[in-house]
């Protein structure tokens, strides 16, 4: 029976992770923006560190991998939030301005990969430029 419990738990964990495939209307698109820019900010910050760890004499190779390791984390996390959130339940053919959205999301995705596949900021700066710039087409109301 215990193990029927832990199995049940686990398979209704996945689920959930899972958000969302399903209209449950509890995430909103400000949450949305805001989450995609805190992690932007998160990429600056890792990519500061990175930077400052290695330069230094004897580098703590523990945290340079963690850092790298965030840093990789949070541009996945902007990937997802593009791809299931805004192409797989938001972004809907016939809306206005499709086309525009739609290269707005494919800059965003593109830059969070250059932000994992180098120290750059230039790539960030870019990132969160890009999401204010889809944030704002996607409010704008006809």
């Amino acid at each position: 029976m215990r193990t029927l419990s832990v199995l049940s738990l686990f398979l209704f964990a996945s689920f959930c992770s899972a958000h969302c495939q399903i209209p449950c209307g509890i995430y909103g698109d400000d949450a949305r923006f805001t989450a995609m820019l805190e992690d932007a900010a998160t990429l600056r910050k890792s990519i500061t560190q990175i930077e400052t760890l290695s330069k230094e004499k004897t580098p703590n190779h523990n945290q340079l991998a963690r850092w790298i390791a965030n840093k990789d984390a949070h541009a996945q996390k902007i990937q997802q939030t593009v791809l299931d959130y805004f192409l797989a339940q938001r972004i809907k053919e016939g809306q206005p301005h499709y086309d525009k959205k739609l290269a707005h999301l494919h800059k965003i995705i593109v830059l969070a990969m250059k932000a994992k596949q180098t120290t750059d900021v230039a790539h960030v700066d870019a990132l969160e430029a890009e999401i204010k710039a889809f944030q704002t087409l996607y409010r704008h109301k006809h």
